[in-house]
């Protein structure tokens, strides 16, 4: 995968998130969090540099480049850290106020026929077939018109940890699901399994708030 183009722009956007998180989360000073973000820098260009180039109209590769993002500073850290502080830290150093506000956008689009459009487009597309860093999903609406369900039976993510020695930490970036689903605004995060924790899948369930 190109650095050049959204890997780039997502370190630029989000870097200095993740190094204030350093201090505010796990107490390194502010000299520390900076020598562990210029260690980070590149480690994240060498993972990004080591994947494949994602399809046209693979929706998830965003998901992908920020998990290369975090498994970068993980590495970098004086300590590894215990999957409780780090999902705070991971939730923290991503929902800046612009992220907020685009899951804010997104939220107001939610449900519609385009999104549902876009969600079975991207279960048909079954891009981990070709790409073992992307998904693979089932696209399931409820039926009694509540919401719907991606049930994902391959996960990029999952691969890309295990790669790096993380695994175990996985978790922590499966729980930003109902902290982007809470800022959305219009939805409740429903899951009973992850791969991650030995599930056959990831149900990601998306039910309509009560009004």
């Amino acid at each position: 995968m190109k650095y050049i183009g959204m890997p780039f722009g997502m370190w630029a956007l989000f870097a200095p998130s993740f190094r204030k998180q350093l201090t505010a989360v796990f107490g390194y000073d502010a000299d520390t969090a900076k020598a562990i973000t210029k260690k980070a820098k590149p480690r994240y260009k060498a993972i990004i540099h080591d994947l494949p180039e994602f399809e046209k109209g693979d929706r998830f590769k965003m998901n992908l480049v920020n998990c290369a993002m975090i498994g970068a500073f993980i590495l970098s850290m004086l300590k590894r850290p215990d999957v409780e502080r780090l999902t705070v830290y991971y939730a923290n150093a991503m929902m800046t106020k612009p992220m907020k506000w685009v899951c804010r956008r997104s939220g107001k689009s939610k449900f519609t026929e385009k999104d549902i459009a876009g969600m079975k487009a991207a279960a048909a597309l079954r891009a981990a077939d070709r790409n073992p860093y992307s998904w693979n999903m089932d696209f399931y609406e409820y039926p009694d018109g509540s919401g719907y369900e991606g049930r994902f039976t391959r996960c990029g993510i999952c691969v890309l940890m295990k790669k790096l020695g993380l695994y175990d930490l996985t978790p922590a970036l499966c729980r930003l699901d109902y902290t982007m689903s809470e800022a959305g605004g219009v939805t409740d995060f429903v899951r009973q399994y992850t791969l991650a924790s030995g599930g056959a899948y990831c149900d990601c369930g998306y039910k309509k708030k009560k009004l």
